[in-house]
This record gives C-alpha cells, structure tokens and sequence, in this order.
C-alpha cells in the first residue's frame, strides 16, 4: 500500500549550520529514500516536498523580497542534495487546488483549534498585530498536508500542533460527510535532531546573531568560526567533549577530534572540515543563483505533478459536500 511523505519549508533567509544539521540533512536523507517519484500505481511510496512562499506572506509583504527568498530556498535545498527525480518538489504557490481545499476545510475547523495555534497565541501575547493570514495558519497547513493523501509528516516537536489540527480537521471532515474522504496524517517526530548551539554557546539563532550561515564564502565562514566562545585552557589541557568545536568537527566528520588541543588549532581543524564538506555545495548553490532557469523548471514540473494528485483530492471532497 502507497505511503505518502511530505515535508514544507518556509523561505525565511539563508538557513545556518544549525538548521543543515538538525533539519535539511536528515530531511534529504529520508525523502531521497524514495523510490520512484510519483507513480502511485507501482510504487509503495511517494515523496513531496514543497516551499510554502503563501505561508510568509504572515509576514513578507515585499514582493521583490519574497521572490529573493523563494528563489535563495529552492537552490539550498537542491544544493544541498534534494533529489527531484525521487521527490515532487514545488512551490505552495503552483498548486491552486491548495488554496481551494483551504476555503472548504476553513468551514470544517472550529474557531477553538485556531484560537489554541501557538503562533497565533504567542503573538497576541507578545502584543503583536495579527493578520488573518497567521490566524487561519493551520487551515493552510492542513490544506498543504490533505490535499496529497499525506500519511507521514516529518517534524520537529515544534511542529506537531500543526499536524495534530490537521487530523483534527480532517476527522471533522469526514464525520460530516459520513465518508473517510480525507486522510489522517501522522507526524513523524524526528528524537535524535541535532541541537547545535550558536557561537556564544545559546541556541543558535539568527535573531541572536550567533549563526554560521550555510553557504557564506571560506573568508566569512573562517572568521564565523574564530568568533566561537572558547576558555582560557592551555593548549595541551583537556577540553570538553561538548563543546561546539567538537560537536561541528564530528558531525562534519564524522570522527571525534582529540581534545587536547589548542582551541586556535581546533578553530582551524573544524574550518577545513566544514569548507571540505560544504563547498561542493556551496559550488553548486552558487550556480542554481546564476542559472535560476533550471531550478524554475524543476519547480515547475513538480507543479504539474503535485496538481495531478490534489486536483484527485478536490474532485473527491468536492463531491461530498455537493458541488
């Protein structure tokens, strides 16, 4: 029986070291596991990933800003290893059928799922405007998941409200239908993501200024990883294990660094580990920039793919509300 796995990504700027371990690398990995993309009538598995340029517009209101990010995301992700024969890979924004089931489904949530969403009770806590965009977020979200049959939602624990509203709205669904019409997705928590700290030892966070940037040039990332908080040990001490020198060297490597080292000889250790592994990545993040044609097309045939299958799922919930 197919099994459908689909993963979203926000464009919010250039993602950092922390955001490739914990979150691009492992999501890769197992959306690349795929076996051939969408064939569901011989294939046991099918692989969407999309970019959700709809979603920031919570808070993007340039468009010339929005098309930067949209563009900066889709070569990171390909850069980084995404496979588009294995995956449908698209944007939010090429798959109008999306926006269709968002209206329907907005007539199936109850005003109490929404007023529960942790982003919009954050901002009302933090007295911030809220649009109806960040209000009616999860009926979107919902939206992105059931209109692909989604079994299988890889996140992190930050994510899982999400994808519980999503199960809720779809069991509504159905229950006034009298009909399994939609599927009900189930996350799929990640329990080992990696936790990297920033370079003064919090989390790291762009907000904070701590961050290594994924695919700054060798200059910028020499003087990122010079500026990480280090102690006044002699060189020959022992060092802990968990410091984040360490952490980046053997998450890079793959191999534990000895830690009886100078912390200046460490800096530059992990610098050419990081620049060894990175740089055919950069390379190619570099060329998708200056050849954006190409990754237009990918998006685009993805489109056309990803609209076969939510048009499948508008037609059948079309149907059972009558129209």
């Amino acid at each position: 029986m197919k099994q459908v796995v689909l993963t979203g990504v926000k464009p919010t700027g250039m993602p950092h070291i922390g955001n490739y371990l914990g979150a691009i690398r492992p999501a890769i990995e197992s959306a690349n596991k795929g076996s051939q993309p969408f064939v569901f009538d011989n294939t046991d598995a099918a692989s969407f990933f999309f970019i959700a340029d709809y979603h920031a517009l919570t808070t993007v209101k340039c468009a010339k800003e929005l098309r930067r990010l949209t563009q900066e995301i889709a070569c990171v992700w390909l850069a980084c290893g995404l496979d588009p024969k294995k995956t449908v890979f698209y944007r939010q924004s090429d798959v109008p059928e999306i926006f269709e089931l968002s209206v329907i489904l907005g007539n199936y949530t109850a005003k109490g799922l929404l007023d529960r969403a942790h982003a919009f009770k954050d901002a009302c806590q933090a007295g911030r405007d809220v649009n109806i965009g960040l209000y009616t977020y999860p009926v979107l979200m919902s939206a992105d998941i059931l209109a692909f049959g989604t079994n299988f939602v890889p996140a992190g624990k930050d994510q899982q409200q999400h994808i519980e509203i999503a199960q809720d709205i779809a069991q509504a669904f159905n229950a006034a239908c009298g009909l399994q019409v939609l599927v009900v997705p189930m996350p799929r928590i990640a329990k080992d993501v990696a936790i990297i700290p920033g370079l003064d030892g919090r989390k790291m966070s762009k907000s904070y200024g701590n961050v290594i940037p994924l695919f700054c040039d060798e200059a910028e990332l020499l003087r990122c990883i010079k500026r990480i908080t280090t102690d006044s040990s002699a060189p020959d001490a022992p060092k802990p294990k968990d410091h984040l020198i360490f952490q980046l060297y053997k998450h890079f490597s793959g191999k534990d660094m000895d830690t009886r080292i100078g912390w200046g000889d460490a800096k530059q250790k992990l610098f050419e580990v990081i620049n060894a592994a990175l740089k055919p990545m950069r390379d190619k993040y570099n060329y998708y920039m200056e050849n954006y044609g190409e990754v237009e097309k990918i998006l685009t045939e993805g489109a056309a793919r990803a609209r076969v299958a939510a048009r499948g799922t508008l037609e059948r919930v079309r149907k059972a509300i009558g129209v």
